[in-house]
C-alpha cells in the first residue's frame, strides 16, 4: 500500500494552474489571481478630507473655543468629487465634504460638529492642529507599490482594492469545470420510488457540491449504472470537454466494479490501494483524450474524506492556488479505536475548547461526529461532521485528551 502523502503527490502531478484569462473586475471575486497588481498612482491621489466640515488655516482657529469662537468667511463648497481648487487664505475657508480635496492654503479640517454649519460666516468652536483630519497622499500606497501578488484568492475585500486602484480588468486562472459522477445500477434519483436494493445516489451530489465550494463549475452527469458500454460512453463525453472528471464508486475489487474494469487497461491509468481508512481503494490517471480522472470509493464517508484528501488539493493547483492541507490542532474529548497501519480520518465535531492531557494551553475540542465513527457507509451522520480528526498510521487508539490534527474544508 501506498501512503497518503505519496498517493496525493500522484494526484497531483495530473494537473496544472489553468490558463490565464482576463475578466471584468464585476466578475473576479473567487477567482485568483495571476499577475501583480501595482498602484499605476498614489493612493489617495490627492489630500483629502476625512470629515465632513470645513478647510481652514490650522493657525486662524488656534485659539477658538466655545465661548469665544473664530469667524472665517466661507469662500466655496467642496462636496466629494469636485474639482474646484479655491485657495484658502488667512481668515477664510472652505465648506468640505468627507474625500473632496484638500483645497491650496488649508492645512486642516475642522469637524462640522465644531461649527455652527453656516455657508456664508462660519464660527468655528475648537482649534484644529496642522493636518487633523486629513487624509494624505500615498498614505494607503504609492505609486508603483504592490497591491495584490498574483496567487491571491479574489474575496470581496481584494476585488475592492483593485477596483480602488483602477484596475477595469485583472488576470485570472479561469476557473475549473469538473465533471462528477457516480457509478452503481443500484442507484436512483433522490425522491424515486425504490424497489428492493436501491438507494438514492447522494455520491454525485455529495461531490458535486463539494467541488462548487471549492470554486469550481460543475456538470453533475448523475448515477451511470455498473455497464462498461454506458460508462465508457459517459466518460467519453466528458473527456476534453472538462478540466477533471471525478467518480465515485468501482474501484474496488467486487465483480460489478465497473470503473475499474472500464479504465485499468488504459495507458496512464493506475488503481491502488492507500494506507486510510476510510478510502483505501483509489484511482487515477487520464482518459483516452487527456482528460484527468480521479476515481474515489463509492461509500459516501470515504468519497467525502477522499475528496478533502486529495481531490481539494488538485483542484487548489488547478485555480492558481498553493495545494496545501490545512490543519489545525484539536483535543479529543472522547476516546476511540483507529486502525493500525493505516492513517485515520474521522468526522468530528466540535464541542467548545478543552485543555490537552499534557497539560498545554486550551485548544478547540472534539468529539466524533456519529456513533458509527469513521464507518464509511455513514453518510446521514455525515451532515454532523465539521472537520475530520487525522490519526497517525501507528496510533492504535486515540484517548481523552489527547491532541488531535484537524483538517476543516476551506476555499
Amino acid at each position: 500500500m501506498r501512503t497518503v502523502t505519496e498517493h496525493r503527490a500522484a494526484v497531483l502531478g495530473l494537473v496544472e494552474p489553468l490558463p490565464v484569462v482576463r475578466v471584468p473586475i464585476a466578475d473576479a471575486a473567487g477567482l485568483v489571481l495571476a499577475q501583480d497588481v501595482r498602484a499605476p498612482e498614489a493612493l489617495p491621489r490627492w489630500n483629502n478630507s476625512a470629515m465632513d466640515g470645513y478647510a481652514v488655516q490650522a493657525h486662524d482657529v488656534a485659539a477658538a473655543t466655545l465661548a469665544e469662537p473664530v469667524r472665517l468667511t466661507v469662500l466655496a463648497d467642496l462636496p466629494a468629487g469636485s474639482a474646484a481648487e479655491p485657495v484658502v487664505t488667512p481668515g477664510t475657508a472652505a465648506r468640505i465634504m468627507t474625500g473632496a480635496p484638500l483645497p491650496p492654503g488649508a492645512d486642516a479640517v475642522v469637524p462640522v460638529e465644531q461649527t455652527d454649519g453656516a455657508t456664508d460666516v462660519v464660527a468655528v468652536h475648537a482649534p484644529a492642529a496642522p493636518g487633523a483630519h486629513v487624509r494624505r497622499a500615498g498614505e494607503d500606497v504609492a505609486a508603483g507599490e504592490l497591491v495584490l501578488a498574483a496567487g491571491t484568492l479574489l474575496g470581496p475585500r481584494q476585488v475592492a482594492a483593485a477596483a480602488s486602484v483602477g484596475c477595469g480588468e485583472v488576470a485570472v486562472h479561469r476557473r475549473p469545470v469538473v465533471a462528477v459522477l457516480s457509478t452503481g445500477s443500484e442507484l436512483v434519483a433522490p425522491g424515486a420510488r425504490l424497489a428492493r436494493g436501491q438507494i438514492p445516489d447522494s455520491n454525485s451530489f455529495l461531490l458535486a457540491a463539494a467541488a462548487r465550494a471549492a470554486g469550481c463549475d460543475v456538470v453533475r452527469v448523475g448515477a451511470v449504472p455498473d455497464e462498461a458500454d454506458a460508462l465508457r460512453a459517459a466518460l467519453d463525453a466528458q473527456d476534453g470537454a472538462v478540466d477533471l472528471v471525478i467518480t465515485s464508486g468501482g474501484v474496488s475489487m467486487g465483480a460489478y466494479d465497473v470503473v475499474k474494469e472500464v479504465l485499468a487497461a488504459d495507458a496512464g491509468m493506475a488503481f491502488v490501494r492507500v494506507a486510510m481508512q476510510p478510502g483505501k481503494p483509489q484511482g487515477y490517471g487520464r482518459l483516452r483524450g487527456g482528460t484527468p480522472i480521479v476515481a474515489l470509493p463509492g461509500n459516501p464517508v470515504s468519497a467525502s474524506v477522499s475528496f478533502e484528501v486529495f481531490v481539494r488539493p488538485a483542484v487548489r493547483r488547478l485555480r492558481g492556488l498553493a495545494a496545501d492541507v490545512v490543519e489545525e490542532e484539536a483535543v479529543a474529548l472522547e476516546g476511540w479505536t483507529s486502525p493500525p497501519g493505516r492513517e485515520q480520518y474521522m468526522p468530528v465535531t466540535y464541542v467548545g475548547t478543552a485543555a490537552p492531557g499534557d497539560g498545554g494551553a486550551s485548544l478547540p475540542a472534539v468529539r466524533p461526529a456519529v456513533r458509527g465513527g469513521s464507518g464509511s457507509h455513514l453518510v446521514a451522520g455525515l451532515a454532523r461532521a465539521e472537520a475530520l480528526a487525522v490519526v497517525a498510521a501507528d496510533v492504535e487508539r486515540v484517548e481523552p485528551g489527547d491532541r488531535v490534527r484537524l483538517m476543516r474544508a476551506e476555499r
